[in-house]
């Protein structure tokens, strides 16, 4: 070792990438996230010129974008592999990118649990609990990225057991956060079970059944918790640099990684949960997803305030969009929008 940065000297999942086969596998999931990246910018510019602005499709851009960045820096490390530089730069885009999934999915739970029990869903008890977690994660994220890049730069036991300490509390978290939609979920189904909550009561949003909202969200947790549940496994089972375990082994690099993701971002798209997870915009209080509290949106058209309706931020009809039985909620707000235009 001439000098920092220094490569490590245990096992990593995936270990240290070669052009074959790392360079056409990165090149087709890099693809693949493109083509992610361009549709949901196109949703959310489309949905944006209608007055619909779901920030969601914004955010899988960026996410999609960041896990093509993270595939170069992996083409371009099978191609130096001794260069420590771009192993960082490798290692932090494949670390960081994931958390923006686990905030869309504590989001769509804060919005599920809002519709079963709004009063609760909008107290400050609601937001605070679901604002720790998520701003937690930029702060796991900044602990990642320290302790990531100086472990590269020192060659010091001591500080080395610290850094590995720290990281394996962050990947034992993220996970957690991963799984916390689910557990959350189902307290608000067995919740609204023993309270007898009818169907009538909830404050349906967008399109689309309530239980299909339910069982996307509970799908794409359950398998980001388990890729991110493989990952921390992997990092706690250290293995020699001569001597990786299977789990280090290259598939599992790129099933628990990428491919786990691509399921994930392509399932929100296919089943246009722009449409599916679409709250009125400026809704801050019980009654407004459900229409009965009207929302009023400043410069939604030219000419002033005006409440924007489903059938003008997706421009198309009622009919043939979404699940059968949207929800009495949305049937209703639609036909008191169609009386006051006639």
């Amino acid at each position: 070792m001439s000098g920092p940065p220094y490569l490590p000297q245990v096992s990593m999942l995936g270990g240290t990438p070669t052009p074959i086969p790392d360079d056409p596998i990165s090149a087709v999931l890099m693809a693949i996230f493109l083509v992610a990246a361009a549709a949901n910018m196109y949703i959310y510019r489309t949905n944006k010129s209608r007055g619909h602005f779901f920030v969601f499709s914004a955010l899988l851009f960026g996410f999609s974008s960041a896990r093509a960045a993270a595939l170069v820096f992996r083409i371009a490390w099978a191609s130096r592999p001794t260069n420590a530089s771009i192993a960082i730069a490798a290692n932090i885009f494949t670390a960081a990118g994931v958390l923006l999934l686990f905030v869309i999915n504590l989001l769509f739970t804060q919005r599920i649990l809002r519709a079963y029990f709004p009063t609760f869903g909008w107290s400050k008890i609601s937001y605070w609990g679901f604002g720790f977690f998520l701003f937690s994660l930029p702060a796991l994220l900044v602990m990642l990225i320290i302790t990531t890049i100086h472990s590269y730069y020192t060659l010091d036991i001591n500080a080395r057991m610290t850094e590995r300490n720290i990281q394996l509390f962050a990947g034992t978290y993220l996970a957690f956060l991963a799984f916390l939609p689910v557990p959350l979920l189902l307290a608000i189904l067995a919740w609204a079970r023993k309270s007898r909550t009818d169907a009538t009561e909830i404050e349906n949003f967008g399109r689309g059944q309530m239980k299909t909202k339910i069982a996307l969200v509970l799908f794409t947790s359950l398998i980001l918790t388990f890729g991110a549940g493989f990952r921390i496994g992997a990092n706690f089972a250290t293995r020699p640099l001569g001597n990786p375990g299977w789990w280090h082994h290259k598939a599992c690099y790129y099933c628990v990684n990428y491919v786990i993701e691509i399921i994930v971002v392509y399932t929100y798209m296919l089943v246009r949960f722009d449409r599916r997870f679409h709250v009125p915009n400026g809704s801050s209080a019980p009654g407004h997803y459900s229409g009965r509290v009207p929302v009023v949106v400043e410069g939604a058209r030219a000419g002033g305030s005006t409440t924007v309706t489903d059938e003008e931020v997706f421009g198309e009809s009622v009919k043939g969009s979404g699940d059968s039985g949207s929800g009495k909620e949305g049937s209703t707000k639609r036909n008191s929008a169609e009386k006051e235009r006639v």
